[in-house]
């Protein structure tokens, strides 16, 4: 899915770089890579998300729109809407793998309480509505304020908080279901 794009990116991105002034510095490319990372796309992905969200900057300030007051926040973001983008045709593909093989057993990886820990975590998130899921990566995650958020997404803080609360309850409950914590 992450693919497709980044083909007709490189070339917009070529001239960026030979010009020297690539949207993203460092640390905000860091950031992408862990917004889309804690969003489910995995490593291999990871390089054509980041030049998803370079070639989005690029397309709006070719377009005429001003600049995003906050880079590093818009960009993480831009990166959580491309990882629900990701998850989305992820599900549907697992929705179709699941059809096929309904009957086969679940993997349990085996390891330390952190390892399951973390495990639980991705798979509470996994089931969070696609809304909820997105604000918790930006504001635990990506470490962008509520107000930031609010911003970045068009959205009222008072949604932000409820969908945190609400997600964090979800998240809260499916550990003590699993009896991980």
């Amino acid at each position: 899915m992450l693919r497709g794009g980044a083909r007709r990116e490189q070339g917009a991105h070529a001239g960026a770089d030979q010009a020297g002034d690539d949207p993203l510095d460092a640390a905000q490319e860091r950031r992408v890579r862990a917004v889309l990372a804690l969003g489910g796309v995995p490593q291999a992905d990871l390089p054509d998300g980041v030049q998803q969200v370079r070639l989005r900057l690029l397309e709006r300030a070719a377009s005429g729109r001003e600049a995003p007051r906050d880079v590093s926040a818009w960009a993480a973001v831009v990166a959580s809407n491309l990882a629900m983008d990701w998850h989305r045709a992820k599900r549907r593909q697992e929705r179709l793998g699941e059809r096929l093989a309904s009957l086969r057993e679940p993997v349990h990886p085996s390891g330390e309480e952190t390892s399951l820990l973390s495990l639980a975590v991705a798979q509470g998130l996994d089931e969070l509505p696609d809304a909820q899921r997105q604000v918790v990566i930006l504001r635990f995650f990506a470490d962008l304020p509520v107000r930031g958020i609010a911003e970045e997404l068009g959205v009222p803080e008072g949604t932000v908080k409820s969908r945190l609360h609400t997600a964090v309850r979800a998240l809260r409950e499916r550990l003590h279901e699993d009896e991980v914590v």
